[in-house]
């Protein structure tokens, strides 16, 4: 019954649920499960409770939104008017948002209910949910492993069933890399689909509000809601939004490539490989046309992806001074040492290292070295993957290149930790929709991610092949 907004739905259109109860479910499971896994930071089970029973009297009065039966968190960098905001940082302390983003005040005005705000790595950065200042997140599948990031609370809460979706962002695989190793859907729309006005700012030429949800169809509608023009976003496309949870079955036979040399890699988890060629051979017996292509750019993305993103994060980050809101060190004696102590000591590791990255390759003596560099090859891998895409209905490849790890297992090596977004970037880096749906298990029965990418704004034919593959 809690798998998928439809059954919720159809149970409470026949009077045999209410919402009520569905949100009491919800809240009895975060109970019992989050003190193990830590993917809440917050849960607001007053305020659900009390939507819940106006959703009730709409519902009798056949007056509910689109989204009724919908249980869903937030990660913590997505504003909700009123409630803390802290993207997982102390640099933030308790402030308290003064606006809804956007796409939280689309989907609240279709009776979605926010349960909670969900763990992740600090200011989303991050591949493994462990750079959070509350504590790693533990995948429910095993909880000795990550839960994957830097969304990882939010794939983790649909996971185990603490909520039926939840919302995060995406800036180089932060919603699909995650929901691989949870085994959940994550979709990251087409940069300027979906309005990024009230989402904490990390990289801002990438990031994007995600979904992860179980089922395709749900992801489908609550993009249907939440996508589209915002006088608040100069970035978001004017184009209308289709109604995508009725169009999700395929019009033709797509006709599909995959990188070879990606399946080919030693990098690749030998399990992975198996699953995805097994899903490969699987399309090919259906009678699509899939084809083996190389991608020329393919050691290119990581370094393109973090030259560039730790640029912006480094300016957009330079407004968490400790003067105006949120940590404040004691520990100063003039205006640049309170500066200095105040994000030294409230902001992580991580953090402070992609700042001192990103402020290394804007400096007058390497702006044009790395930064504008970047910036070309940003361009290449945009142009020969729109290329690719004029030829091919979709790319297939891995999410990432292994299943969850344990806790603590790359914490100590970055350049080992960045290589998991290594196949989940390219999408960021093009600016196109991608998703990725459960591709099996490896022989720890952790689960295996399969990624779609395809052409811009086409999510309708994007969620149709995902629903196909997801086996819906």
């Amino acid at each position: 019954m809690f798998d998928s907004l439809y059954t919720i739905r159809k149970n409470l259109d026949s009077r045999s649920i209410t919402m009520v109860e569905v949100v009491r479910h919800y809240l009895q499971q975060i109970d019992a499960q989050n003190h193990i896994l830590n993917a809440f930071l917050e849960v607001y089970p007053e305020e659900a409770l009390a939507q819940a029973a106006q959703i009730d009297q709409k519902l009798e009065a056949g007056t509910a939104g689109k989204l009724a039966g919908l249980v869903m968190g937030l990660k913590d960098v997505i504003a909700y008017k009123n409630h803390k905001l802290t993207a997982s940082s102390r640099i933030l302390g308790d402030f308290r948002s003064q606006i809804s983003a956007t796409v939280v005040e689309k989907l609240l005005a279709e009776d979605a209910i926010i349960i909670g705000r969900q763990n992740c790595d600090e200011f989303a950065m991050g591949s493994s949910s462990e750079n959070s200042a509350f504590g790693a997140v533990h995948n429910a599948a095993d909880t000795s492993r990550v839960s994957g990031g830097s969304s990882g609370g939010s794939a983790v809460s649909v996971q185990s069933g603490m909520c039926l979706a939840a919302l995060g962002s995406d800036t180089g695989g932060s919603v699909r890399q995650p929901a691989s190793f949870c085994g959940v859907v994550g979709m990251k729309p087409t940069y300027g689909r979906v309005s990024r006005h009230g989402l904490i700012a990390y990289g801002s030429s990438f990031d994007v509000i995600g979904i992860l949800t179980k089922k395709v169809q749900d992801s489908a509608l609550i993009l249907e809601v939440m996508a589209g023009k915002d006088d608040f976003d100069a970035t978001v496309s004017s184009l209308p939004v289709p109604p995508y949870s009725k169009l999700l079955e395929m019009q033709k036979q797509p006709k599909i490539a995959y990188f070879g040399n990606i399946l080919e890699s030693k990098s690749l988890n030998a399990d992975v490989r198996n699953a995805i060629m097994g899903k490969i051979d699987f399309l090919k017996q259906q009678g699509f046309t899939v084809e083996a292509i190389d991608f020329p750019y393919l050691d290119y993305f990581l370094p393109t992806y973090y030259i560039l993103t730790t640029a912006e994060a480094s300016t957009n980050l330079s407004r968490y001074d400790g003067i105006r809101y949120g940590y404040r060190s004691s520990n100063f004696t003039d205006l640049e040492s309170l500066y200095k102590h105040s994000r030294s000591e409230a902001f992580g590791d991580e953090v402070k290292r992609r700042i001192l990255l990103g402020t290394f390759v804007l400096s007058a003596s390497y702006f044009d070295a790395y930064f504008t560099k970047a910036q070309k090859v940003r361009r290449l891998i945009q142009q020969k993957t729109n290329e690719i895409l004029t030829k091919y209905d979709f790319i297939l490849s891995p999410t990432s290149p292994s299943t969850a790890f344990k806790i603590g297992e790359k914490a100590s090596d970055p350049i080992e930790m960045y290589l998991a977004d290594i196949f989940s970037v390219q999408a960021n880096l093009a600016g196109i929709p991608a998703i990725t749906v459960p591709c099996g298990q490896d022989q720890n029965g952790m689960p295996i991610g399969l990624q779609i990418m395809n052409q811009h704004f086409a999510e309708t034919e994007l969620l149709a092949f995902a629903k196909y593959l997801n086996g819906e």
